[in-house]
């Protein structure tokens, strides 16, 4: 891809963040925003800026590019263009530690730990069902397996639900529609972490995922172990992506439709693939977060209902092509 399409990639992602700061139930100007940035200027400005809206948008920049990578590196390793980061039951998993946590009373500031841990239960899980069926590897047990281990996981919070509170009811619905409105500066820097070392190590295996999207046949012929670099890939792509539900609640669609966009800008290799995706994706939540702040004023849409309207007829109009 030519050097301006990927200055094209971080200016839009600049102006999504700057809009993303400047749009909100009180417009500011964007002097004013840059007085809060700085630390002068009027005070209850600044809290509202340096406290409310920057986290909020560093969040959201953070849940798309990590949905971006893994929905990436799992469309490339399993040669499938409607695979998304959700496959292994981490939607699933993560939703049951969340529902879970509310109907046990848990506070608010543990919900993330809990919908992290559940999620990586469900990945193990999946993984777990694939061996028992003799998978060595094979993305489609791997698939079938998380379809599993999905379906198991929607079945435990009716289950959860069912007597639970109505306010228990409530929270979890609302974190399983997902948003970025609670956004901390201690929740960005740890998903943050997350990020750089996920995402940074399936940048690092790009190449092996770039052999992996000639099929299993020729990366084999071409000295790869396959099983190894299959399992690697889907157990980093999916704790991305596990990391993402717990800092913002289930945002679907966005690492299916992103990729997409970065091939039709020209991008193949997977290593440039994965940053174009991060940069792609970032831009797709920043954006959805701040319609559902201004479609309805002054309630908010939640933001994993946005990304769903957008992401719904794209995913037809894949599948039509495909069909």
């Amino acid at each position: 891809m030519s050097p301006w399409r990927w200055l094209l990639l971080v200016l839009l992602l600049f102006a999504a963040c700057v809009a993303g700061t400047v749009i909100g139930t009180i417009r500011l100007p964007l002097s004013v925003i840059w007085d809060g940035v700085r630390g002068v200027g009027d005070p209850n400005s600044m809290m509202v800026i340096r406290n409310l809206r920057l986290p909020r948008v560093s969040l959201a920049v953070l849940v798309g590019a990590g949905l971006g990578v893994s929905g990436a590196a799992l469309q490339g390793t399993m040669r499938n263009p409607l695979a998304e980061p959700y496959l292994l039951g981490v939607s699933g998993g993560a939703a049951v530690g969340a529902v879970m946590a509310t109907s046990l009373g848990i506070g608010a500031a543990l919900l993330p730990l809990a919908a992290f841990v559940g999620a990586i239960v469900a990945v193990l899980a999946a993984f777990f069902v694939a061996h028992a069926a003799g998978s060595r590897g094979d993305p489609r047990v791997l698939l079938m397996a998380g379809v599993v281990v999905g379906a198991f996981a929607n079945a435990a919070i009716m289950v959860l639900l069912a007597n639970a509170e109505p306010n228990a009811v409530r929270n979890a619905l609302w974190w399983m529609m997902g948003s970025v409105g609670e956004a901390t500066w201690s929740q960005t820097g740890w998903l943050a972490l997350y990020l750089l070392i996920g995402g940074g190590a399936l940048v690092v295996v790009g190449r092996e995922i770039d052999v992996l999207a000639l099929g299993e046949e020729a990366a084999a012929g071409l000295g790869l172990d396959v099983d190894t670099a299959i399992r690697r890939v889907f157990l980093v792509a999916s704790l991305v992506a596990a990391a993402t539900v717990a800092a913002a609640g289930l945002v679907g669609f966005v690492g299916l439709v992103v990729p997409h966009i970065v091939r039709a800008a020209g991008i193949r290799r997977h290593r440039a693939l994965l940053i174009g995706s991060a940069l792609a994706g970032a831009t797709l939540v920043v954006c959805a977060d701040l319609l559902g702040r201004v479609l309805r004023p002054p309630a908010e849409l939640p933001l994993g209902a946005v990304t769903a309207l957008i992401g719904v007829p794209f995913f037809l109009a894949k599948l039509r092509r495909l069909t």
